[in-house]
C-alpha cells in the first residue's frame, strides 16, 4: 500500500477517498459476520466496486 501511495501521490487518495470512506461505513453498519477474515474481505469488495462505479461516474460528469 505504502509504495501504490507512493507511486501515485495525492492523487491516488483524492480519488480513493471518497469511496473509501463509504465503503467503511457500509462495512462497519452493515456487515456483522463475526469474522474478520470474511468482514475485511467484503469491505475490499465493496470499496472495490464503489471505487469503480465513482470513477465511471466522474468520468461521465467531465
Amino acid at each position: 500500500m505504502h509504495s501504490a501511495v507512493q507511486a501515485l501521490g495525492r492523487r491516488f487518495i483524492a480519488q480513493e477517498a471518497v469511496p473509501g470512506a463509504v465503503a467503511f461505513a457500509i462495512a462497519e453498519f452493515f456487515y456483522k459476520f463475526h469474522s474478520f477474515a470474511l468482514e475485511c474481505l467484503a469491505f475490499l469488495a465493496t470499496w472495490y466496486i464503489l471505487s469503480f462505479l465513482w470513477s465511471k461516474a466522474r468520468g461521465a460528469a467531465s
